[in-house]
C-alpha cells in the first residue's frame, strides 16, 4: 500500500502542473476577456481621478502623493498588460497557456489596484505659505548712485516710522531693478518681514486688475466675485491674516486709495509697509510716501557699464576710443539706453563700423530735444541694427501683447509661424528652431528680457519704441481697449493689426462694425467674460487671416466668421462653453484650427474641406469620436491632437498612417492591432502616439 500511494504521490506531483497548464491553455481567452473588462473598469477610475484632480487643483496646489502614486501604479499596470496582449498577438502554443496563466494571476492585482484608487477625500494638498519670489537680478553698476538710493530705502524700510516708501525717476533709470534688489533682500535676512508681494501696476488703473493680481499672490480666487467692494473686502480679509508683509506695486502712473482696492492701511500695529515705484513724483505725494528720486548714473559708473556689456574693453583700441567716447554720451547716462548700445556695437570691429553706427545714432537722437524721446529714438537705433526682417517683425508681434506681460516662447513661435513671420520650412521642428533662433537675436540686442527658458518680457520703452516705428504697412494698435469698440476713430482704414487681449472685456456692442480692409489680424484672447461677440463685428473684415478668440467664455461663433474666406488661423483654445461650431465648408484656405480644450461633442461640419490644414487640435472635453473618411483627406496635417485627459476619442491606424507629412501625433488608437496597423502601413515618424491606455510609444 506505500508503495501505491508513494506511485499516487508521483503520478499527482506529474500531473497537477499538466492539469493547470491545461487549465490556462483553455480559458486563456477566458481571462483574456475578464482582464479586459477589469482594466476597462480601472481605465475609467484613473480618468475620473484625473478630472477630480484637475478640479480641485487650484494655483498653488499639489496633488497628493499618495494619488501620484496610484496613477503611476496604473500607467505601469498598462504596460504589463500590453506585454500580455502581445505575447497572445504572437499566437505561439504554449505561450497560450503562458497568456492565461499571466492573465489569471492580472485579475486579482487589477481588482487590488482598482480598490486602492477609490479616493473618498481631497486629491490635492494646499501649498505651502509661500514668502514672496526671489527675483532674477543684474548686477548693480554705480556705489554712489544705485547703491545709495537702495540703502536709503533699506534704511527706511527698518525703521518703523516710516511706512510708505516711493521711488520715482524717469523710465529705463533702473528702479524697477532696484526694488527687485530690495525684494530679495527681505526674503534672504528674514529678520524683519514674513513676506514680500510683488505686483506690477502699469499705466491707467485697472481696479480690478490690480485686485486679481494681488490674489493672485496670495492663492485668493477672486473670479466669481463681480462687484469691486465685495472683492475689496475679501481681500483687505486676506491681507489682514499676513501681518508684516512688504507690498511691492511697480510702475505706478497714478495715485489712488488703498481701501478702493482692498489694501490695508500699513501701520506699526500691523508692522506692513508700502513700497512702489513711479516715474512721477506727484504718485509718490498722492500716495503719502517718503520718496527717493533715481538719479541718472555718473559718467563713471555709465563707462563700465558700457564695458561690462560690450565684454572687452575698447577704451583700450587706440583707433576705437574716441569714437566709443562719443557713443557712450549720446546714451545720456542712462542704463537701459547704455545697455542695448552696446548690445548693437557690441559686434563691430573695424573702426570705419564703428564711425558709420555713430553717425546713425547721432542722426536718430538729433531728431528731438527731450530727454526719454532721445531714449526711444537710441532704442529706434538699436532696432534698426537688427541684421534681418524677421526680428524686427518678432518684435512688432510682441507689442501686441499688454505691458509687462509674461509671453511664452513656445506660444510666441506659434503664433509667429501662424503670421508668416517664420516661412513654412520642411517641418515644425527646423521653424522652432528658428523661432528660438530670433528670440535668442533679440535678447542679446537687448530688446527682449529673456525671464527664463519659458517667457520673454519687453521693458516698456522698448515697447513704446515698437509701436512708435511701426508703419502704416504694418500697424500695430497696442493701446486699444473696451471703449474702443465703439470709436471709429480707432478703427482707421489703414490698420493692419489689432489687440484686445487680456482687456476684461464682457460685452462688444451689437452695433459696431469697423471698416478695416486691411485687418489681417485680431486678437480677443484672455477676456475670460467675453461671453457672445455680435455677427456685426467681422462683416467687412474680408480680410482677416488670424483672429484669436481663445480662453474667452464665448458659447458659439457669430456666422459672419464662417465668411471669412481669407482667413488662415482660427484658435479657440480653452473657450470652455463653446458646444457647437457650424460648418467650416467656406474656410478653405485654414492652415490651423485650435479647439482644444472646448465642449464641442461632435467635428465641425465641412472639416474634410479644409485640405490646407497643417495644425488640428480636437482636444475637446466631450468629443467622442472623428468621422472615418475625414482625417485622410487633411493630407497636409503636420501636427493631430484628440487626446483628452477625461476623454478618450479613438483613431484608426490606417488614416493616421496615410498622413505622410504628420511630425506630432497626441491620440488614442482602440489597441495594439491598430497601432500595429499605423506601423505597419505609415512610415516611422517621430511622432508621439498613444494607444487606448494611454501610454506613450513611438513610432
Amino acid at each position: 500500500m506505500e508503495i501505491v500511494g508513494l506511485i499516487f504521490g508521483i503520478v499527482k506531483m506529474i500531473f497537477a502542473p499538466i492539469c493547470k497548464f491545461c487549465d490556462y491553455y483553455r480559458g486563456a481567452d477566458k481571462h483574456r476577456r475578464i482582464l479586459k473588462n477589469k482594466w476597462q473598469d480601472l481605465e475609467r477610475r484613473k480618468i475620473d481621478t484625473n478630472s477630480r484632480m484637475r478640479a480641485q487643483l487650484l494655483p498653488g496646489m499639489t496633488p497628493m502623493k499618495e494619488v501620484e502614486g496610484w496613477l503611476q501604479d496604473v500607467e505601469k499596470m498598462n504596460d504589463e498588460i500590453e506585454n500580455i496582449e502581445r505575447e497572445a498577438v504572437e499566437g505561439k502554443c504554449f505561450s497560450r497557456a503562458h497568456v492565461g496563466k499571466l492573465a489569471f494571476k492580472k485579475i486579482r492585482e487589477v481588482e487590488e489596484l482598482y480598490q486602492r484608487g477609490a479616493f473618498s477625500d481631497s486629491l490635492v494638498i494646499d501649498p505651502p505659505p509661500s514668502n514672496g519670489e526671489i527675483m532674477s537680478t543684474p548686477t548693480l553698476i554705480g556705489e554712489s548712485t544705485v547703491e545709495r538710493v537702495k540703502e536709503a530705502i533699506w534704511a527706511w524700510l527698518l525703521d518703523d516710522d516710516v511706512r510708505k516708501i516711493g521711488l520715482y525717476g524717469m523710465r529705463g533709470v533702473g528702479k524697477s531693478t532696484v526694488m527687485e534688489h530690495i525684494n530679495n533682500r527681505i526674503l534672504k535676512e528674514k529678520n524683519k518681514f514674513n513676506s514680500v508681494i510683488w505686483v506690477t501696476v502699469s499705466k491707467s488703473l485697472n481696479v480690478i486688475q490690480l485686485q486679481h493680481d494681488i490674489a493672485r499672490k496670495l492663492d485668493l480666487d477672486l473670479a466669481e466675485v463681480k462687484d469691486v467692494r465685495e472683492r475689496a473686502a475679501k481681500l483687505k480679509a486676506k491681507l489682514e491674516d499676513k501681518n508684516r508683509y512688504v507690498l511691492i506695486l511697480d510702475d505706478m502712473w497714478e495715485a489712488f486709495a488703498l481701501e478702493k482696492v482692498g489694501i490695508p492701511e500699513p501701520t506699526s500695529a500691523n508692522g506692513c509697509k508700502l513700497l512702489l515705484t513711479t516715474r512721477d513724483l506727484a504718485v509718490c505725494r498722492g500716495m503719502s510716501c517718503k520718496d527717493i528720486k533715481m538719479e541718472l548714473l555718473l559718467k563713471e559708473e555709465a563707462h563700465k557699464l558700457f564695458l561690462d556689456k560690450m565684454g572687452y574693453d575698447v577704451f583700450n583700441i587706440p583707433y576705437l576710443k574716441p569714437i566709443a567716447k562719443e557713443v557712450i554720451e549720446r546714451c545720456a547716462q542712462l542704463p537701459l539706453a547704455i545697455v542695448t548700445i552696446a548690445a548693437s556695437f557690441k559686434p563691430l570691429r573695424q573702426d570705419f563700423e564703428w564711425r558709420d553706427a555713430l553717425e546713425k545714432l547721432k542722426t536718430s537722437i538729433m531728431r528731438s530735444n527731450n530727454r526719454e524721446k532721445q531714449v526711444l529714438e537710441t532704442l529706434k537705433f538699436s532696432y534698426e541694427c537688427l541684421e534681418y526682417e524677421e526680428p524686427k517683425l518678432c518684435l512688432l508681434h510682441c507689442a501686441l501683447y499688454p505691458e509687462d506681460f509674461e509671453i511664452d516662447k513656445q506660444e510666441l513661435i506659434e503664433h509667429l509661424i501662424d503670421e508668416g513671420i517664420i516661412e513654412r520650412m520642411k517641418n515644425r521642428q527646423a521653424e522652432f528652431d528658428r523661432g528660438y533662433s530670433i528670440l535668442s537675436k533679440l535678447e542679446n540686442a537687448c530688446l527682449l528680457e529673456g525671464g527664463n527658458d519659458n517667457f520673454v518680457k519687453m521693458h516698456d520703452l522698448v515697447r513704446d519704441m515698437v509701436l512708435q516705428v511701426a508703419s502704416p504697412e504694418f500697424m500695430v494698435e497696442g493701446h486699444l481697449g473696451l471703449e474702443d469698440f465703439s470709436d471709429e476713430g480707432k478703427w482707421r482704414e489703414d490698420l493692419v493689426k489689432a489687440s484686445l487681449m487680456y482687456k476684461d472685456i464682457s460685452t462688444i456692442p451689437s452695433n459696431v462694425s469697423p471698416r478695416c480692409p486691411n485687418l489681417s489680424t485680431l486678437l480677443l484672447q484672455g477676456n475670460s467674460s467675453l461671453t457672445n461677440v455680435p455677427d456685426s463685428l467681422f462683416e467687412h473684415l474680408h480680410g482677416l487671416k488670424v483672429l484669436d478668440l481663445s480662453y474667452t467664455y464665448i458659447g458659439s461663433l457669430p456666422n459672419s466668421v464662417f465668411s471669412l474666406e481669407n482667413l488662415s488661423t482660427l484658435r479657440l483654445r480653452g473657450c470652455e462653453r463653446l458646444n457647437h461650431v457650424s460648418s467650416l465648408a467656406k474656410l478653405t484656405t485654414l492652415r490651423k484650427l485650435d479647439l482644444g480644450l472646448t465642449i464641442i461633442e461632435e467635428v465641425p461640419h465641412g472639416l474634410e474641406m479644409l485640405v490646407n490644414l497643417t495644425y488640428l487640435n480636437l482636444n475637446a472635453w466631450r468629443l467622442k469620436t472623428i468621422p472615418l473618411g475625414i482625417l485622410p483627406k487633411l493630407s497636409h496635417l503636420q501636427y493631430l491632437s484628440v487626446s483628452c485627459d477625461s476623454n478618450t476619442v479613438i483613431v484608426k491606424g490606417e488614416e493616421i498612417a496615410s498622413l505622410k507629412k504628420l511630425e506630432t501625433f497626441g491620440g488614442h488608437f482602440y489597441d495594439l492591432y491598430e497601432f500595429n496597423v499605423y506601423k505597419i502601413l505609415g512610415e516611422k515618424a517621430t511622432c508621439m502616439l498613444r494607444n487606448s491606455s494611454g501610454n506613450v510609444n513611438y513610432g
